[in-house]
């Protein structure tokens, strides 16, 4: 019986830092500060007890933040950061961020890198090579025409940890997926690739209920089995199409079929496990 969960994926952001690019106030939903007291009072009547928080800006000094955030905050398990991969100083960044017992891995933001092969360039094999020597993390923040070079990726470092965030994010409002799967299935062949159920609803049409969301699950489960799937909440961004404890519920309800284990897997022991909790 499971007692507590793992949430895999999560954000926290302060805009007066300047370094989200991204965040401007045509998304009034997420155009505001968004820091651990506010998920505190989310997660504390929940099962989850221990979060994992991802970089949501390029830079370094973001990285920082948040590895100071996961000291002054109980709940935070971990941080995913970012460096730049491609500079002189990456491999430099990294030996000064694994002194840090919270940091356990990088997150590039390959989704706005126009290159859709970037992550194959050879120029970043010392990175992957420091992260497979150093059983750190790699987020892959991919779209699904990137899931070609990320199985590449995945066949020339075979001891990189790899994790698939949002699932590469489907167009879940498309009855299409063919492509989407053909591709995930090959990936999920790979034993050093997993993947986030996260980041679904924000892909799918406003007001979709968990029964239209079970063949994805299902799908997931088959491919990647319960020992390599983890959910995660994409909690602030989730606020643009539902909340915590929704996306919570519907997950819970996906997943009701499957054994006590198996759910425990999916809910706290993948990501405890990956993430080195």
């Amino acid at each position: 019986m499971i007692t507590t969960y793992v949430d895999s994926h999560q954000h926290f952001w302060q805009l007066s830092r300047g370094d989200y690019a991204w965040l401007t106030p045509e998304l009034p939903e997420l155009y505001r500060d968004f820091l651990p007291k506010e998920l505190e009072s989310l997660i504390k009547v929940s099962p989850v007890a221990k979060t994992i928080l991802v970089q949501a800006a390029p830079t370094y000094a973001e990285t920082i933040f948040l590895l100071k955030l996961a000291e002054e905050n109980d709940a935070v398990a971990g941080v995913v950061g970012w460096i730049d991969m491609e500079s002189d100083s990456a491999i430099a960044q990294l030996n000064l961020l694994i002194n840090n017992q919270y940091f356990k891995g990088i997150r590039p933001m390959i989704q706005d890198i126009k290159d859709q092969d970037w992550m194959l360039n050879s120029t970043l094999t010392p990175v992957f090579e420091f992260l497979s020597e150093h059983n750190l993390t790699f987020d892959a923040l991919v779209l699904p025409k990137h899931l070609k070079a990320l199985q590449q990726l995945a066949i020339r470092h075979p001891k990189l940890n790899i994790v698939i965030d949002h699932a590469a994010k489907p167009n879940l409002k498309s009855a299409n997926l063919t492509d989407w799967q053909r591709d995930m299935s090959a990936l999920a062949a790979q034993p050093n690739v997993y993947c986030k159920i996260s980041g679904l609803l924000t892909e799918a049409k406003i007001g979709i209920r968990a029964a239209e969301l079970q063949p994805v699950f299902d799908f997931l489960l088959k491919q990647f089995s319960a020992s390599r799937l983890m959910w995660g909440s994409d909690w602030p961004v989730l606020n643009l199409v539902s909340d915590y404890h929704e996306w919570l519920a519907m997950t819970l309800a996906c997943l009701q079929k499957l054994t006590p284990e198996d759910r425990n897997q999916i809910m706290q022991q993948c990501a405890a496990h990956f993430y080195r909790i």
